[in-house]
């Protein structure tokens, strides 16, 4: 094999390898961008709903599956919050897991 047929062929070796570490590192760039999205979305639903404390729930979410956490005041707060996160596009499952606390 002549040199010039080996350099083209590492050449092309290269730019395969390197196409699909692009294509992978954008594919997880727009998992990271929906799940930021979605979690922003939830937080504002919490927000704007009178009856639930966007300030005392934590979201995270993590391939569309959204987890709540922190302390609520009752259980229909933490049911509202739920209903709240389910219902944004794009949430996959949401854990609910709220405490509600006693008084």
């Amino acid at each position: 094999m002549s040199w010039k047929r080996l350099t083209l062929l590492i050449a092309c070796l290269l730019s395969l390898s390197l196409a699909g570490c692009a294509a992978d590192t954008k594919e997880r760039a727009s998992e990271y961008f929906d799940d930021t999205t979605i979690t922003t979305k939830v937080k504002t639903k919490l927000f704007d709903d009178p009856q639930t404390s966007g300030f005392a729930i934590t979201v995270k979410t993590y391939k569309g599956t959204v987890q709540l956490s922190g302390f609520v005041t009752s259980d229909k707060e933490k049911d509202r919050a739920g209903e709240l996160a389910k219902a944004v596009p794009g949430v996959k499952d949401v854990k609910n897991d709220l405490i509600v606390k006693s008084k």
